[in-house]
């Protein structure tokens, strides 16, 4: 991840349709078409999605029907990917976060595109600090998606059961980490239900960790002499997971046991009544509600609260990448398959249809549509996307109006961290873990630990 990303990120508000199998693979090859394996294809627990993509499909093959399209849906996973592209699995396409190009591409993992994309024009449409994040001396290895910005979720219908509400009905939030605690103290003492839901599971537990150390004025590396330093066991760093601790043992204001908790189950704790409060972004409000059956009235997404050095959100993003075997036609089929969903920097009949389709299913399915952060720099791209919103807006915008303009102000917006942030995200969780499960735990020299092994990493992995 580039920290100058922040610098120029634009914020606006076959005839053969195969489902599964390896069939569709031999029929490819025997009748000479392209088989583009679609790892972007929706789960199946969303059928209403599934539905829209059969859709596109339909239409899709209207347009290149010498182009097989087979739905191969993967939830990209750092333990689970490099084994499946050694394998030689990987679909077509699949979607990885903003961290994840250099290893992808060092490893050789992923697919050179630049012809494809140059030959469609859209590398000159992309925000170039995305651009960086996907290329390698000169060469492109995928396109970007979307961007994000994390906020704190609310479960509104719990703070209405507080009595955290205001005469309009919205929720009274916390303006900063401190006033979390009490709010999530009353919550539990009035509803039962957690006041948060925090995750000390994986490396989701270390990337949220991250979003509140920096208000407490962390930072988790530096550059000095051309060297990466770790800096884990700072006091700031410690003042955050003090404050994480006493979350659970002064204020026992958690779910039952956090180490179970991970991206997934946060949102379906949220979801079902279970917490209050969850700390994620706009690009995944379909999962409290859509997922696990918030409705969306009882839905609000707000800044993430402010530590004493201050407001900070953590900005990332998902990108599409092809996989090393996918051939030039594949990737051509995958990426036209983009822009009939919509999600290319192309301005059409079909990607306008892509566009409204999404926001109408996003509607009917109980999904907040919401203004995106988009990654293209299209004028009438970004206008298309604003005028599909509107049309099928399904929320009271002042639940997350405070959100956007938070998120509006740059200065507020910090990117992942710069050097194996991943590894970074691992060894912080062991701490949280450690001070989620032991009262008496020393979270000096559980962070002395933390750096010692971080360092090593940097050391092996960046300085050389």
């Amino acid at each position: 991840m580039k920290r100058f990303i922040l610098l120029s990120l634009v914020f606006v508000f076959g005839t053969v349709f195969v489902f599964a199998g390896g069939g569709s693979d031999k029929k490819g090859a025997e009748s000479g078409k392209a088989v583009v394996k679609l790892g972007n294809w929706p789960a199946d627990t969303l059928p209403g999605d599934i539905a829209m993509h059969q859709e596109w499909v339909k239409q899709f093959n209207q347009k290149y029907p010498d182009v097989i399209i087979q739905p191969a849906y993967y939830f990209y996973a750092v333990d689970t990917f490099v084994p499946m592209a050694e394998a030689g699995q990987t679909p077509t396409i699949f979607e990885p976060w903003f961290t994840e190009p250099p290893k992808l591409i060092s490893g050789g993992f992923v697919k050179d595109v630049t012809a494809e994309v140059k030959a469609l024009g859209w590398d000159t449409k992309m925000n170039d600090s995305v651009k960086s994040i996907l290329s390698r001396d000169g060469k492109l290895y995928g396109v970007p998606r979307d961007a994000y910005a994390l906020g704190l979720m609310l479960n509104v219908e719990l703070f209405r059961q507080a009595g955290l509400v205001d005469n309009n009905g919205l929720p009274k939030y916390p303006k900063t980490w401190d006033e979390l605690a009490v709010t999530a103290r009353i919550i539990k003492e009035k509803t039962g239900s957690a006041g948060l839901c925090l995750l000390a599971k994986d490396n989701a537990g270390g990337w949220h960790f991250t979003n509140i150390a920096w208000g407490f004025g962390a930072q988790f590396e530096v550059q000095r002499n051309g060297k990466w330093i770790a800096r884990i066991n700072t006091p700031e760093v410690a003042a955050a997971m003090n404050y994480v601790k006493d979350l659970k043992w002064k204020y026992d204001v958690l779910t039952a046991d956090p180490t179970n908790e991970d991206w997934g189950t946060g949102f379906q704790q949220l979801g079902t009544g279970n917490a209050a409060m969850y700390i994620g972004a706009q690009d995944a409000v379909n999962q409290p509600t859509q997922v696990n059956g918030l409705p969306v009235g009882d839905f609000s997404l707000v800044p993430v609260p402010a530590g004493p050095k201050g407001q900070y959100s953590l900005m990332g993003g998902t990108i599409y990448m092809f996989g090393a075997n996918a051939t030039p036609a594949e990737v051509t089929g995958a990426l036209r398959y983009l822009e009939i969903m919509g999600k290319g920097p192309i301005v059409n009949p079909d990607t306008i249809a892509g566009l409204r389709a999404d926001a109408a299913n996003r509607k009917n399915n109980g999904i907040p549509v919401l203004p995106t952060f988009p990654v293209w720099t299209d004028p009438a791209l970004l206008k298309a996307q604003q005028d599909a919103i509107n049309e099928y807006l399904n929320v009271d915008m002042r639940l997350y109006s405070d959100y956007y303009n938070t998120v509006a102000r740059q200065g507020n917006l910090r990117v992942e961290e710069p050097q194996a942030a991943q590894d970074l995200y691992a060894e912080l969780t062991k701490v949280l873990q450690a001070v989620i499960t032991d009262r008496n735990a020393n979270v000096q020299a559980l962070l002395d630990t933390a750096q010692a092994n971080f360092q090593k990493i940097l050391d092996t992995t960046v300085n050389q």
